[in-house]
């Protein structure tokens, strides 16, 4: 195939949106909630599990600010639904409001999950393959988020601005993606991206995004040197009616393995590494 080509960007207006682009990045990670805070991932069982800030305890907790019981409370897990039990007098909220006695937790599997705040901490279930559950933990005052000062990225370059085709799947199916904990899911796709670079023709696997978008996994040859060695992540502009899809390298970002030991991030899928060098997006640090 040959790449249909892009209407040639005016450099100064490409580097401004580009720079926009990672603007907008860096405020997501600077807030309190983000990749940034996350400090602990703690899989859970079913039974009870205790939490605070006590050596004892299942789970123990630290905050950079405020003070954590030296029991907190508990976690109940029953059947994959999780319940809490506060501790007297342990101060656990959600939205500002003290947690009652055996209040059910919503995963994130459910959408939002219920989120419970004590000091700096704010805590939440997560789910993950078909029955895996943990309590992933953030602080908002976390020393990473405070020392952030930005993502470390490639210059922007407009060869890197591919137009690509997008080869649809059959209907129904799905590719198999593994996480960084060892679990693998049947994940819908849309289908292969068939893009050209530097006279070669590629296929990439793709997931669904948002906005008629799709999502890439991938890996290229900068990985482990001057890109995060567990690939990077990339969405794509809209799909045209034809299949012809903008495919803009300059946008690739770090996967929340770069951020946090805690993440659970999808690993490359098969077939999806680039044999070149992608000097482009966002790096591990100069």
């Amino acid at each position: 195939m040959r790449n249909r080509p892009l209407a040639d960007p005016d450099p100064d207006d490409y580097r401004a949106t580009i720079d926009a682009v990672r603007a907008e990045r860096n405020a997501g990670l600077r807030d309190p909630l983000s990749w940034l805070s996350l400090v602990g991932l703690h899989w859970l069982r079913e039974g009870s599990a205790s939490f605070g800030a006590r050596e004892g305890n299942d789970i123990v907790l630290r905050a950079a600010e405020g003070d954590v019981p030296e029991r907190a409370g508990t976690l109940e897990v029953r059947e994959g639904r999780v319940t809490v039990h506060p501790a007297p007098g342990s101060g656990l909220t959600v939205a500002g409001t003290p947690v009652t006695e055996g209040a059910v937790l919503r995963d994130d599997g459910d959408g939002d999950p219920t989120v419970l705040e004590l000091a700096s901490l704010r805590l939440h279930v997560i789910r993950r393959g078909t029955d895996r559950l943990a309590l992933r933990v953030r602080d908002t005052r976390a020393p990473t988020l405070l020392a952030f000062d930005g993502v470390d990225a490639f210059d922007a370059d407009p060869a890197w601005r591919l137009t690509g085709r997008l080869v649809p799947a059959v209907a129904g199916a799905t590719l198999k993606v593994a996480d960084i904990v060892g679990d693998v899911t049947d994940e819908p796709t849309p289908g292969d991206i068939e893009l050209e670079i530097a006279g070669a023709t590629h296929r990439l696997h793709t997931l669904e995004a948002n906005r008629g978008r799709v999502w890439l996994v991938f890996g290229d040859r900068t990985n482990g040197v001057d890109t995060y060695g567990g690939g990077r992540f990339l969405v794509t502009g809209e799909v045209g009616p034809d299949g012809a899809v903008e495919v803009d390298f300059n946008r690739a970002y770090n996967p929340p393995c770069v951020f946090s030991p805690y993440a659970t991030c999808p690993m490359v899928p098969e077939g999806n590494v680039l044999p070149v060098r992608v000097e482009a997006g966002e790096r591990i640090g100069r």
